[in-house]
């Protein structure tokens, strides 16, 4: 049975690999892309996608977005992923043209017209924050929101206490996060450690699979290969977003997972961007802060889906699989 996927993404390289895998999976149609402000503009994210669909044989819609946070000074990601945002690969411009739509109505439309739909994001959720602001109905048609982003109950990848993505917009994060949207929140640390691609498994994804998207797939992450390293002293290559579409192809590549009620920091001086996690599900009973929980409160119930561990080498097989196609 084919499911239907929307993705919403700031592409650079780890994004451009999450993509990849969600149009080389057979039972995913992914029905359109929407681009957000972030690692890249909107305008060479957007490219990157683009060039990205066009490397899978696809002819899969993209909708460039918001090129700004809601109320933020936007801060790009160029020292992770390069200045084009694949590694300095000049790879050729796409053919594949941008559609009229803009991303934040395509969002609305698609989903919409497709209820049941997935959404995945691997970036910022500015366009998901404004979707559901304009169209609050759109809500109860998502029946998953993948949400690469945060941190659970440890340290950032941006600053000590938040991951990139939330940082960028903490903003609509927060929006997101208490829309009602069936969040499953996929920390940058789910890819680290062992859930890391080595040197041996790179040089397999090169040299024994040697494919033009296996190729494609490590080259253009040379620059976040070197960040990872040489910045958050992890032992090879991380791809965060890749882990999420993992997770979103096949639920059971997460091995832990719990609901929680989360909040976003949007105002702290040092925790900007913090995905607060109520690990053991004490707010709601916390009377003297109910006013502050109030619309988690009214939910009922832990309303976020919180990834905490993954099968790595069920994660390193699929994008084994895919990206020899």
């Amino acid at each position: 049975m084919t499911r239907k996927m929307i993705i919403d993404t700031d592409t650079a390289s780890d994004d451009a690999v999450a993509i990849l895998m969600a149009l080389q999976t057979p039972e995913i149609d992914v029905i359109g892309i929407t681009i957000v402000a972030g690692n890249m503009p909107v305008a060479q994210a957007s490219i990157n996608a683009r060039y990205t669909v066009e490397l899978c044989g696809k002819q899969t819609p993209v909708y460039d977005g918001i090129d700004a946070p809601l109320t933020r000074e936007i801060y790009r990601a160029y020292f992770f992923h390069g200045p084009d945002g694949m590694g300095n690969m000049n790879y050729p411009a796409p053919k594949l043209q941008p559609q009229p739509k803009h991303g934040v109505q395509a969002l609305i439309d698609l989903i919409r017209e497709n209820p049941g739909v997935e959404l995945v994001t691997l970036g910022p959720l500015t366009n998901v924050a404004a979707a559901v602001v304009q169209a609050p109905d759109i809500v109860a048609n998502v029946s998953r929101c993948v949400v690469m982003g945060g941190a659970a109950c440890t340290v950032g990848n941006i600053t000590p206490t938040a991951e990139y993505n939330i940082w960028c917009d903490p903003e609509a994060a927060r929006i997101a996060f208490r829309s009602g949207l069936p969040i499953e929140m996929v920390g940058w640390e789910t890819c680290r450690g062992e859930a890391n691609l080595t040197e041996e498994e790179m040089r397999y994804c090169k040299e024994v699979i040697n494919t033009p998207l296996s190729n494609f797939a490590i080259d253009c992450n040379a620059s976040a290969l070197s960040a990872n390293r040489d910045w958050l002293g992890d032992p090879g290559l991380g791809l965060p977003d890749p882990v999420a579409m993992a997770i979103a192809i096949d639920p059971d590549v997460c091995t832990r997972k719990s609901k929680h009620y989360v909040e976003v920091e949007c105002d702290g001086t040092y925790t900007r961007g913090m995905t607060v996690v109520d690990q053991l599900n004490v707010t709601p009973y916390d009377t003297a802060n109910v006013e502050m929980w109030a619309p988690l409160v009214a939910k009922g119930e832990p309303h976020i889906t919180v990834c905490w561990e993954i099968d790595a080498k069920r994660w390193k097989d699929m994008l084994y699989k895919l990206i020899g196609r």
